[in-house]
């Protein structure tokens, strides 16, 4: 998501650049660094307060944290755009292997409609093509024909809404299937595990592999990483942040990535994960339980209506190709790319 009106940018580029280069100084962009989380934060808070039109931008998104998290994941993926020694915005790029996401895209918004955001797609594309991200993606908001033409214009296009979705916790009984968690394994088995995690989600997609997502939520003490065996196979893996200081926030836990690997009792594997992922939230003494849903992904997000879930808020992912990716309908698969 960006916030930043670059939609006069995409049209009249010569023109604006003009306009550009006569109102403020060279937007330069370079590495995140660790002294830049504050100010990057709070103009991640500032922006898209402002954007939503609250009253107190800042109170955007509470206690939850996507700038520190995202940073300490991935370092050299945390980009910091400067005008005048000044910062105005930031973006951050998640590498899941053969996929790769960006986001959250911000803008001061003393820098709205000067190419700020335009100079960081272009810096975060090559981190992408250093990669060697086959399938790349974002999340922004579906009624911002600006964010959306902006995107085209990098060969990004819309598909099916996300529905970010969450129910009240209740009360979950264990159904017999054989669960645990990436924390509570030795070193040994938890590099065992990641293996078959990237195994498990790339026969979803070739290539996709949530091992940086698992060790930043290991690292920086985020949640845990759920686990769903049959047998000797990993059936299904869950990601979740809790708490304040996450991607969660106070009184939430959230299913930032979770999979059942495809087989005829897919559906049934679904379930159980949801119901680990619910013991788990109470486990934590989280009221709510988050996940989110593309409606591509129709079969998982019927299950997840059917299961008490309901939108809290949607958006519009935009892919480049414009390809399905793993969004189809027989994919059980939980994940918003916000």
């Amino acid at each position: 998501m960006i916030f930043g009106q670059e939609l006069q940018l995409a049209a009249e580029p010569d023109k604006y650049r003009r306009l550009q280069n006569s109102c403020m100084g060279k937007v330069l962009v370079r590495p995140m660094r660790e002294g830049d989380l504050d100010e990057a934060d709070r103009i991640m808070r500032l922006a898209f307060g402002t954007f939503l039109g609250m009253p107190d931008p800042m109170k955007f998104m509470g206690d939850a944290d996507f700038v520190c998290t995202r940073y300490r994941a991935d370092p050299p993926a945390a980009l910091t755009a400067e005008v005048d020694g000044k910062m105005a915005g930031s973006n951050f790029a998640l590498d899941w292997g053969s996929v790769g996401i960006f986001g959250p895209l911000t803008v001061h918004p003393d820098y709205w409609d000067r190419g700020v955001a335009r100079v960081l797609l272009d810096h975060t594309m090559k981190i992408f093509e250093g990669w060697g991200t086959r399938h790349s993606g974002l999340f922004t908001f579906a009624q911002s024909t600006k964010h959306v033409h902006l995107y085209q214009k990098y060969g990004f296009w819309p598909r099916y809404l996300t529905a970010v979705m969450s129910k009240q916790v209740g009360k979950v009984e264990n159904t017999g299937v054989e669960i645990t968690s990436y924390s509570k394994l030795g070193p040994d088995r938890q590099r065992e595990m990641v293996q078959d995690c990237a195994r498990l989600a790339g026969s979803i997609i070739e290539g996709l592999d949530l091992k940086k997502e698992i060790s930043s939520v290991e690292n920086q003490k985020l949640g845990d990483t759920i686990l769903l065996k049959a047998g000797d196979v990993l059936a299904a893996m869950a990601i979740c942040h809790c708490g304040p200081g996450t991607e969660a926030g106070s009184g939430t836990c959230y299913i930032k990535f979770g999979a059942v690997r495809p087989a005829p009792d897919s559906a049934k594997v679904f379930d159980s994960l949801l119901d680990a992922c619910e013991l788990y939230a109470k486990s934590q003494n989280a009221a709510r339980l988050v996940g989110g849903a593309n409606t591509g992904r129709h079969n998982a997000y019927r299950k997840m209506i059917d299961r008490g879930f309901r939108t809290d808020m949607q958006g519009v992912i935009m892919q480049r190709p414009n390809e399905p990716g793993y969004n189809r309908e027989e994919t059980y698969l939980i994940d918003d790319w916000r």
